[in-house]
């Protein structure tokens, strides 16, 4: 389980072997089955998450039950509702395995010891929540600006694994855009590809 983590760590720091068994101490691993949450909306998010196995959705639900989901999470990736994993405020959104996943969990205590028993993992962590920061501006600008095509192309080129294993209603839902949208696009972009 976390030879994927340390694989991640390791494209932005360099980390001895002592660091490594250090760093395994501040997680706790679990295993979830497919639709097991993680974290429900109206909860104190109390896990930064690491996937190093299988595929999370972070999502809230409207008042007129509709799914919008915000993040999907596959292997090598974080989530967390960071707001109120760091506030101890309520999270707005729940977060849920769409597959049997395997995890790393940290708590905000454990966070807080591990980045000061290991400073490299403060550079880390600024690192990552820097460029999630970027990515999600840019999200957010593309949501307006740019056309459905435009957006499910960018998912086809950038990540392409989450059209095999994510239903066309859930990416539809993420891309902001209607499942029938998300059929004609798709039908339309493979037969251009002919």
């Amino acid at each position: 389980m976390y030879d994927i983590l340390f694989q991640h760590l390791e494209e932005k720091i360099k980390l001895t072997p002592e660091e490594k068994e250090l760093i395994k101490t501040f997680f706790t691993p679990a295993k979830l089955k497919k639709r097991h949450i993680l974290l429900l909306e109206g909860q104190v998010c109390k896990y930064m998450t690491f996937v190093s196995k299988g595929l999370l959705k972070a999502y809230n639900i409207d008042d007129k039950g509709n799914e919008h989901i915000s993040q999907f999470t596959p292997e090598g990736w974080w989530t967390s509702d960071m707001n109120s994993f760091f506030s101890g405020e309520i999270s707005f959104y729940s977060i849920d395995a769409m597959e049997n996943s395997e995890v790393l969990l940290i708590t905000n205590e454990d966070f807080e010891s591990l980045t000061v028993q290991v400073p490299v993992m403060d550079r880390y962590f600024r690192l990552l929540f820097q460029n999630s920061l970027i990515k999600k501006e840019r999200r957010l600008i593309s949501s307006y600006t740019d056309s459905a095509e435009k957006r499910y192309k960018y998912i086809l080129e950038n990540n392409p694994d989450l059209i095999k294993r994510v239903p066309q209603n859930l990416l539809a839902s993420y891309l902001g855009f209607s499942a029938e949208t998300f059929s004609r696009l798709k039908k339309n972009i493979t037969l251009g590809n002919k």
